[in-house]
């Protein structure tokens, strides 16, 4: 009597190594720079568990961080610039005004 060979093992999942999730979130960070960190540093992991190297995912991250800190920045300004004409019009009588510097303030 011959013994039946034993059933192979399945070959757990295949492991991503990250390069193509590094591709997307360096696209994404020229676009939606929160997004392309947040899937750059998930590529970057990626890779690092796989054992190799990431350009794309690391160029991705430095983008991004460099994106949001312009996004800050800009948010600041236009909030204070906001702020700025707010002030402007807070002791004026509603109407529109000609600026010194040659334009005009509309306060309501």
């Amino acid at each position: 009597m011959t013994t039946p060979a034993p059933a192979p093992v399945p070959a757990g999942a295949p492991v991503s190594d990250g390069k193509t999730l590094g591709i997307v979130g360096l696209v994404l960070a020229f676009v939606f720079s929160l997004a392309g960190l947040i899937v750059s540093i998930i590529a970057r992991n990626q890779s690092k568990k796989a054992g190799v190297s990431n350009g794309p995912a690391t160029a991705g991250i430095i983008i991004s961080i460099i994106g949001l800190i312009f996004y800050i920045i800009a948010i600041i300004a236009a909030i204070a610039g906001f702020a700025a004409l707010l002030q402007a019009c807070a002791g004026l009588e509603p109407g529109t005004y000609e600026l010194e510097t040659g334009g005009t303030l509309t306060c309501s």
